[in-house]
C-alpha cells in the first residue's frame, strides 16, 4: 500500500478569487489557496557539459481544474534567468551530445516523443532560446508511456500499451476503436487484476520497443514473450529500463503476470539484444523477490540493480546488487547499510553509486563506494527528489517542511550546495508558515521513536493551541522533513493548529527491523507509539492544548483512525478518516494488490481468518463515540469506497455526529485542484467545529 496518503481538496464557492496571484496583498497565514497555486519544480536534467539545467514546472490552471507542465532551461553560470523552451511537455531529456532536447508532448491528442535543437545563443553567452513546438520524432497511433535515448543518441526505447497478440501498434489502435463502436459494454475477465489503482484492465500490457531516433516508423518489440508491464504499473518510469554503454544490449525489469500477479512481487531483471534478434533472458531468476532499476557500469562489465530478499513483500529493504555480466557472479554492494535504496545513478568512473533514501526523518542524497560499500550522506536536512549528474556536478531538487522544491547544485561530495531556482518566492513572501522541531521519546519496548511538532502561524509563547494529530499512511512510510501537496502540515498551521506526528514502528528510515515490526501487528506497537508519542509531545510542548485535539489519517493512517475510534478515543474531540480500512476481512477480498494484505496479515484471509480479526476496527464499532468526518473516493481501488461507506453507516446508525465527503472522480489520492480545495476546507471546518473553545 506504501505511504499512499490522499491529496487534500475542495471546490471553492468563490473560485475565481483563487486564481489571483498569491504574492499580492499583505502577509497572511499559509492556506490551501496558496498550496494549490504553487509551481511544482521537478525532473532535473543536467546537460552533458554540466552548464545547463533542463527541468519541468507544473503550474495550476484552476479554472480548468488541472495542472499544466512546461519545460525550462537555466544557464547555471548565473548569467540568465530560466527560459521556457516548451509550453506543454514532460520527461525532458538531453541528447548525449547536449545539442538537442527530447521530451514527450501531445500531437493531435496522442502523446509523442519530440525533439528540438539546443542552441544557447551567440558565443554561448546567455540563452537565446524561445518557446518552440519542436518536431515530433514518433508518429505512433498510441501514447508513449516512457522513453530513453541510447548512449550515442541514435536509438529510442519506447514503452507503449498494446495488446500483446497484435503484430503492430496499428492493430492495437484498431481494436480499441472497434470497442468504442461496440454497443455492448460488458467485459469478461478470467484472471486478476481486473482493476488496479484506479483503472480497469482492458487486456493491454505496457511493452518495450526500440526505434531509430530520427526515423522511428514501426518500432521493434524487445519485450517479446513478457506477460508483464515495462515499465511497471501504475507508477513505473524510465528508471526501469536502460542501455548498455555500447548500445547493443537493453536491460529492463518486469513482473510476469500470469494468474499470480495480484499476490506476487517477483520482479526480475532481463537482458535483450537491442536489435530484438532474441527473446529476453532472465538474469535474476534465482531471487523470487523484487529486482529492479538496472544500471550498467561505464565499462559494460557490471550490472547494478536494487533487490529485495523477501518474496511477497513491497516494503522489504532494497539492497544494491552488482552482477558480473561475464561470470554471472553477484554480490551485495553495501550489505551493512541498513537503508532501502531508491533508483541508482553512477559516477563517470563507475566507482560510486548515488541514490536517495529515508533516513531519520530526512530523505538525503547518498553516495555509496562500490568497492567498500561505505555510504556517505551528501545532501540532507530536507528531502532530495530527482537528481542528475555530469562531470563533477550534481543537479537536484530539494524541499522541506517549510518550502516546496527548488533546484540546487553541488559537487559530487555534496559540498558547495547552492540554490539555483527560486520558484514561488513571491507567492511565499507573504504566506507565513510555522516553525517545526523533531523530537524523540521511548516507544514500544522502550525503543527510541521520532516525531515532529509544527507550531501554528502567529505562535505566541504562553498561549495554547488546538492540535491536528496526523497519522501517516503506508504503513511503511514516514512523516519526513519534506513538502507535500497532499498532507501538508503548513495548511493546518496556517489555520491556527499545532501539528503533531509520530513515526511509529513500521515507519521507514530507522532500519529494516523497525520497518518490518508492524507486519501482523497493525493495532499493537504502532498504537503504543502513538499513545506514548502523544504524551511525550504534551509534556515537552506546553503550547499543545490536549483538550482540543483531533486525529487525522489516510490509508493506513485511516485504518488507525478507525482503530483508535474503538480502542483509544478518550483524548480526541474529533476524527478525520481518509480512505481508511474499516473492515479488514472485506478489505482482503475488495482490494487489488493481495500481496500486501497477505504479507501484513500472515497469509490469506481464508487460511488465517483470526489474523484479520485481531485488529479489525469493525469489531469495535460498539465503542465508537467521537465525531468523525469520513472521506473516500470512487476510483480508489486500493481501499475501495465501500470501506468508507461502511464506516459512515456505522457512525450514522450509532447516532455519532458524522459527515461523509465522497469524490466520485478521484483515486487513493485527491488530485484535482478544486477537489483539493474542497477537501481542505471541509476538513478545516470540521476541526474548528470540534476544537472551538
Amino acid at each position: 500500500m506504501k505511504p499512499l496518503f490522499a491529496a487534500l481538496a475542495l471546490a471553492l464557492a468563490a473560485g475565481p478569487v483563487l486564481a489571483a496571484d498569491a504574492d499580492e496583498g499583505s502577509k497572511h497565514p499559509f492556506s490551501i489557496r496558496d498550496l494549490v497555486m504553487l509551481d511544482r519544480v521537478g525532473d532535473p536534467q543536467l546537460s552533458p557539459d554540466g552548464r545547463y539545467a533542463l527541468y519541468s514546472v507544473r503550474s495550476t490552471d484552476y479554472a480548468a481544474n488541472k495542472g499544466s507542465t512546461a519545460l525550462y532551461v537555466l544557464d547555471l553560470s548565473g548569467s540568465t534567468q530560466p527560459v521556457k523552451v516548451v509550453e506543454k511537455g514532460s520527461s525532458p531529456r538531453w541528447s548525449p551530445d547536449g545539442k538537442s532536447i527530447y521530451y514527450a508532448a501531445a500531437k493531435d491528442g496522442v502523446s509523442q516523443v519530440f525533439h528540438r535543437a539546443f542552441d544557447a545563443g551567440k558565443g554561448g553567452k546567455g540563452l537565446a532560446l524561445t518557446v518552440a513546438a519542436g518536431e515530433a520524432v514518433t508518429d505512433a497511433p498510441l501514447d508513449v508511456n516512457a522513453f530513453k535515448l541510447s548512449p550515442d543518441g541514435s536509438k529510442l526505447l519506447l514503452s507503449y500499451e498494446v495488446f500483446t497478440d497484435c503484430p503492430d501498434l496499428a492493430c492495437t489502435k484498431e481494436r480499441l476503436d472497434g470497442r468504442e463502436k461496440d454497443k455492448s459494454t460488458g467485459t469478461v475477465y478470467d484472471k486478476l487484476f481486473v482493476r488496479h489503482w484506479d483503472t480497469w484492465a482492458d487486456g493491454r500490457r505496457s511493452q518495450l520497443f526500440i526505434a531509430d531516433a530520427n526515423a522511428p516508423s514501426q518500432p521493434v518489440l524487445l519485450s517479446r514473450g513478457i506477460d508483464g508491464d515495462v515499465p511497471s504499473k501504475p507508477f513505473g518510469g524510465d528508471d526501469e529500463f536502460t542501455f548498455s554503454p555500447d548500445g547493443k544490449t537493453v536491460y529492463f525489469d518486469a513482473r510476469i503476470a500470469g494468474k499470480t500477479e495480484p499476490w506476487s512481487t517477483n520482479f526480475d531483471v532481463y537482458s535483450v539484444p537491442a536489435d530484438g534478434s532474441a527473446t529476453p533472458v532472465n538474469l535474476t531468476a534465482d531471487n523470487l523477490a523484487w529486482d529492479a532499476n538496472p544500471l550498467v557500469s561505464p565499462d559494460g562489465r557490471t550490472l547494478f540493480y536494487t533487490a529485495m530478499k523477501e518474496p511477497g513483500s513491497e516494503a522489504d529493504r532494497f539492497g544494491i546488487m552488482a552482477l558480473d555480466l561475464a561470470s554471472g557472479t553477484r554480490r551485495e554492494v553495501a550489505p551493512s547499510w541498513d537503508r532501502s535504496a531508491g533508483a541508482l545513478q553512477l559516477s563517470a568512473d563507475g566507482k560510486t553509486l548515488y541514490t536517495t533514501t529515508d533516513d531519520n526523518g530526512q530523505h538525503p542524497l547518498v553516495a555509496i563506494d562500490v568497492a567498500t560499500g561505505k555510504a556517505t550522506t551528501l545532501v540532507t536536512d530536507g528531502a532530495v527528489g530527482g537528481f542528475s549528474m555530469s562531470g563533477s556536478k550534481v543537479l537536484l531538487s530539494r524541499d522541506d517542511l517549510k518550502r516546496p522544491a527548488d533546484l540546487y547544485t553541488a559537487d559530487l561530495k555534496g559540498k558547495g550546495l547552492k540554490q539555483v531556482t527560486h520558484y514561488n518566492a513571491k507567492r511565499l513572501k507573504n504566506a507565513q508558515v510555522g516553525d517545526f522541531e523533531f523530537f524523540t521519546f521511548k516507544g514500544w519496548n522502550n525503543e527510541t521513536v521520532q516525531g515532529y511538532v509544527v507550531k501554528p502561524v502567529g505562535f505566541k509563547k504562553g498561549q495554547t493551541y488546538p492540535v491536528a494529530f496526523i497519522i501517516h499512511g503506508g504503513p511503511q512510510g514516514a512523516m519526513t522533513n519534506s513538502w507535500s501537496y497532499r498532507w501538508n502540515a503548513q495548511t493546518y498551521a496556517g489555520q491556527g493548529f499545532a501539528v503533531v506526528t509520530v513515526n511509529f514502528h513500521g515507519s521507514t528510515g530507522y532500519g529494516q527491523a523497525f520497518t518490518e515490526s508492524i507486519s501482523g501487528d497493525w493495532g499493537g506497537k504502532p498504537l503504543q507509539d502513538l499513545k506514548q508519542g502523544w504524551n511525550a509531545a504534551l509534556t515537552k510542548y506546553k503550547f499543545l492544548d490536549g483538550d482540543r485535539a483531533c486525529a487525522l489519517g489516510a490509508s493506513y493512517g485511516g485504518y488507525m483512525v478507525y482503530w483508535m475510534a474503538g480502542v483509544w478515543n478518550q483524548p480526541w474531540k474529533c476524527f478525520v478518516d481518509h480512505d481508511g480500512v474499516f473492515d479488514a476481512r472485506a478489505m482482503y477480498y475488495d482490494t487489488e494488490e493481495l500481496w500486501f494484505e497477505e504479507k501484513e496479515n500472515g497469509g490469506t484471509q481464508f487460511e488465517h481468518p483470526e489474523n484479520y480479526e485481531r485488529f479489525n476496527p469493525v469489531n469495535h464499532v460498539k465503542d465508537w463515540r467521537v465525531p468523525m468526518l469520513v472521506i473516500h473516493s470512487g476510483h480508489d481501488f486500493r481501499i475501495p469506497d465501500t470501506q468508507g461507506l461502511g464506516a459512515f453507516t456505522a457512525l450514522q446508525r450509532r447516532g455519532i455526529p458524522s459527515k461523509l465527503l465522497h469524490f466520485p472522480d478521484e483515486n487513493h489520492w485527491v488530485l484535482k485542484p478544486q477537489n483539493s480545495v474542497q477537501w481542505h476546507e471541509t476538513v478545516n471546518a470540521w476541526l474548528k467545529q470540534w476544537t472551538a473553545k
